[in-house]
């Protein structure tokens, strides 16, 4: 329909209906209970993803040497993707698609840099992406504090696995101490994560991981020593998004992709960290919320 329309010239939607081709794809695959291909033509997420330096170069002067039609034509949106390969401008032009204008801010620049040497990867962890500009450019403010958490699996004789986390954090100056079981110890994380914080940003029972996704880094360090990257999807009723986290403890890496999901849906919501000036508040719906 596209081809017919965009490039033939003839009237097949019309332009205001073809806008909605996008939408149209993601209810169809939303009812048929199955996710739509990344990478399908016109409609998918990376239909019109830029990744190589050089390529989101050009695109930023002139999109026509890269891209067949205005993504806006079918719904869909330009991605600028960061990773490995990302060079100055892939860097530039994210951000300034998430809101930023850093030019002139370098040190978040190397930072992203170094992350990315790292090991961290942002491709397909956008949110994570957003999340450390604004804490790089001092925007952000934490919604809790961790004061520890520890995750217990534990395996007796021919008997399922059983995983239990516990958690201790501080949201101003209240202090929830919780624990959850579930199935493997990153679920029973989550699980605990989402538990203690309940109370305070009620939200958060709209969310759920979607997908997590284990890779083994290539790094000095080797074997069950390696560092691993942690990607994790996380779905609303209004969208989906990618976090990660990098450590040699695959529990710690998966921790860290797992605070920047909570925090990105909080922030993507409007929600405004509990400070201690609204102590009084918090205490109040401490006690009326059952625990």
């Amino acid at each position: 329909i596209p081809n017919l329309e965009l490039k033939l010239g003839h009237i097949v939607l019309g332009p205001e209906r073809l806008t909605r081709l996008r939408e149209t794809a993601h209810f169809v695959s939303e009812v048929a209970n199955f996710s739509l291909d990344s990478r399908a033509a016109f409609v998918g997420d990376s239909a019109f993803a830029h990744k190589g330096g050089v390529h989101v170069s050009a695109v930023e002067r002139n999109p026509q040497t890269y891209e067949h039609i205005p993504p806006e034509a079918v719904g869909n949106r330009r991605r600028v993707l960061v990773s490995d390969l990302s060079g100055r401008a892939n860097l530039l032009a994210k951000a300034e698609e998430l809101g930023f204008d850093i030019h002139d801010e370098q040190h978040v620049l190397d930072e992203l840099k170094r992350l990315e040497h790292d090991g961290y990867e942002f491709e397909a962890a956008e949110a994570s992406f957003e999340l450390l500009v604004q804490r790089l450019r001092g925007a952000h403010q934490p919604y809790f504090e961790l004061l520890g958490f520890r995750v217990i699996d534990e395996h007796r004789g021919a008997s399922m696995p059983m995983s239990e986390a516990t958690i201790k954090i501080k949201v101003a100056d209240c202090v929830e101490h919780t624990a959850a079981s579930g199935n493997g110890p990153v679920n029973a994380l989550d699980r605990a994560l989402r538990r203690a914080l309940g109370k305070f940003y009620p939200t958060l029972s709209e969310m759920h991981l979607s997908d997590y996704k284990v890779r083994v880094i290539s790094s000095r360090l080797s074997g069950t020593a390696s560092l691993v990257r942690v990607l994790i999807a996380s779905v609303d009723e209004h969208a989906t998004w990618g976090t990660v986290g990098v450590s040699p403890n695959i529990v710690e890496a998966s921790w860290r992709a797992l605070v920047d999901s909570v925090e990105y849906k909080l922030t993507r919501d409007g929600i405004v960290p509990i400070s201690l000036d609204r102590n009084k508040a918090t205490r109040e719906l401490l006690e009326l919320t059952p625990s």
